[in-house]
């Protein structure tokens, strides 16, 4: 059984499958606080350049809440913002960051609400980048530790959310900005990544945490927990215990009696005694002329309890696999898992582009 906490809403995940392990009230709505800044770090690794410099404008300039305290007119790289931002957890980082990259804070909180869209939240809206309180501002345990599952597969976000010291130059001081993770499960969990921690005197406490052990990746969530740092202690503990990653499928891995191989390597996430349920069903393409399919024969689609949990591309033998397989996954975590859904013709066009530079 799942240990108890203390958690309105809480939800655990595995990051490589993406498959929940517990949920706990986790489609509620609820105020999210700063956990919304790992929707706003992401946005801004995906489409701003981290090299760029950021002026700090009048509507970051001393923003309420947590800040780093930046000065008015003040530079400084992109890159050093979002470790401001997810260490910090500055709101002043966070609208600076907005606006750069977004042209406004509006135009990136739509940047953010058309991710949310993409991924499948669809209990999740943001007003603002950095989770002051508002009415319409909100998401829930499960679209968040799906939201983190995503995030922690970029490994520019991986690195910034286990950094638990960042130094920054500092143009108005003769010493460096030196922030803190607010982040206690770096220092007293063994494994600790990340992620993010949150507060307001109407979201409560609120928290997202990381660890791995054995290769494999978890996730916690807690929404308004007053003992979160041992709730989700207890919620790592229990998902590495009872859900271990397997390896499915290597990549390139033979389908006995075909001429048929694994296009990618498939991982899960599974229960004693769930492995001997898995149901495996080779799934063929018709046969197309002309034949555009680069050694795509089709899908093994694979199923747990009668519900599809992954469709693993299969190909034609001596067929150059992709580097990534850009066609997605059967179950509803997909998109968590880093996929987009394509079409045939949009997916052979890319596999077609990778072939040229080399799978690049």
């Amino acid at each position: 059984m799942p240990p108890e906490n203390h958690a309105q809403a809480a939800a655990l995940i595995d990051v490589t499958s993406g498959r929940l392990l517990y949920s706990k009230q986790g489609d509620e709505r609820m105020r999210i606080a700063s956990l919304t800044k790992v929707m706003t770090a992401i946005v801004a690794i995906e489409h701003g350049n981290l090299k760029d410099q950021v002026e700090i404008g009048k509507n970051a300039f001393a923003k309420e809440g947590s800040s780093l305290f930046l000065k008015l007119g003040e530079e400084m790289s992109l890159e050093n913002l979002l470790y401001g931002l997810m260490l910090r957890s500055g709101n002043d980082a966070a609208s600076a960051i907005a606006e750069h990259v977004g042209g406004s804070e509006e135009g990136f909180v739509l940047m953010m609400n058309e991710k949310a869209a993409m991924l499948g939240l669809s209990r999740t809206h943001f007003m603002n980048p950095h989770g002051l309180d508002h009415d319409d501002h909100y998401s829930s345990a499960n679209d968040l530790a799906k939201l983190t599952a995503y995030a922690l597969k970029n490994p520019t976000f991986r690195e910034i959310v286990k950094t638990p010291v960042k130094n920054a130059p500092n143009p108005n001081e003769k010493w460096d900005y030196k922030w803190n993770n607010k982040n206690k499960m770096l220092r007293f969990y063994e494994g600790a990544d990340g992620v993010k921690t949150g507060y307001t005197k109407k979201a409560f406490r609120c928290l997202i945490s990381s660890a791995t052990r054995n290769g494999q990746q978890l996730a916690a969530v807690t929404l308004n927990d007053g003992n979160d740092w041992d709730d989700h202690a207890k919620m790592l503990d229990y998902g590495f215990a009872h859900f271990p990653l397997k390896q499915l499928w290597e990549k390139g891995q033979k389908i006995q009696g075909y001429s048929l191989v694994t296009g990618k390597a498939f991982s899960y996430a599974l229960a004693e005694g769930e492995e001997e349920r898995l149901v495996k069903k080779l799934i063929l393409n018709k046969p197309a002329v002309p034949d555009l399919s680069f050694g795509h024969r089709g899908y093994l689609e694979i199923a747990l309890d009668g519900n599809a949990i992954a469709k693993v591309p299969v190909f034609e033998e001596g067929s150059r696999l992709p580097e990534e397989y850009p066609f997605g996954t059967a179950d509803k975590q997909s998109s968590a898992a880093g996929y987009e859904r394509l079409t045939f013709w949009q997916a052979a066009g890319r596999i077609f582009k990778m072939m040229l530079e080399g799978g690049s």
